[in-house]
């Protein structure tokens, strides 16, 4: 048996597009902010929803992330 060269592959680089992560990462920081807005300030001061719904549904987040809602 011979020996065959064979020719070693060059990596190609990734190309990341990012003007289509920028909208997804827009959206992503928003729906985040939301979320922070409900687990740690909601049904406080500055309260949108009256009642203790959201309060009951994200207590145990909100010990879990240090937030004080007692």
């Amino acid at each position: 048996m011979a020996n065959v060269a064979v020719p070693s592959r060059q990596p190609v680089p990734l190309r990341i597009p990012v003007r289509e992560i920028v909208p997804w990462a827009i959206f992503a920081a928003a729906l985040g902010l939301v979320l922070l807005y409900f687990v740690g300030a909601e049904q406080g001061a500055t309260s949108i929803i009256s009642g203790h719904a959201v309060h009951e549904f994200v207590h145990d987040g909100r010990h879990l992330l240090g937030f004080p809602c007692h």
